[in-house]
């Protein structure tokens, strides 16, 4: 047989399938719609992720610092797996903010690299840990005592982003969220 024949078969192939992706569209890979190949997209509704606080739990603590673990459990109500890309929280004791932290790692103008994303699982909870040391400066001696004593009042904020398991489709969703411990 000519090899010819089936290099430009393969050609041929080849130009069908970019001409039918081209010409689809984002729906052809799209995640967030119920569609079959040839039907028109019909978007599914994205539900946000649903974060509690777990726990915070000072681990030990001395005259010097304080070592804490926070812990938060994230559900996807979704039927589709979701990534989490960051969660990024304040602690608050008794309405004085002694700590920024975050959960993750969320890269900037759309790059693909490494990263720190959590995959949560269709109709799946996890839970996400977070170990922190906040140093002793003295000021207010209240906030030390309440820690040592650990009588504290703590309140955090933050926000998460998250996306659907996709590159190509489902934009970044962004939770605030705040609970009181």
């Amino acid at each position: 047989m000519n090899s010819k024949i089936f290099i430009g078969a393969a050609v041929v192939g080849l130009v069908v399938i970019i001409g039918l992706v081209g010409f689809s569209g984002s729906s052809f890979i799209d995640d967030i719609s119920e569609q079959g190949l040839l039907s028109p997209p019909v978007p599914i509704e994205i539900k946000p992720l649903q974060i509690e606080l777990e726990d915070i739990e000072i681990l030990q603590i001395t005259e010097k610092a304080a070592f804490l673990e926070t812990k938060f459990k994230v559900t996807n109500p979704n039927e589709r797996s979701v990534i989490l890309k960051l969660i990024k929280y304040e602690l608050f004791v008794d309405d004085k903010r002694i700590l920024v932290a975050t959960i993750g790692e969320r890269s900037g103008g759309g790059l693909v690299g490494g990263s720190n994303y959590i995959v949560v699982l269709s109709g799946a909870s996890i839970i996400l840990s977070d170990e922190v040391d906040i140093r002793n400066t003295g000021d207010p001696p209240e906030l030390w005592n309440a820690l040592m004593s650990n009588t504290v009042n703590w309140k955090v904020k933050g926000e998460a982003f998250s996306n659907l398991s996709s590159m190509t489709s489902g934009g970044e969703n962004q939770l605030f969220f705040e609970f009181t411990k």
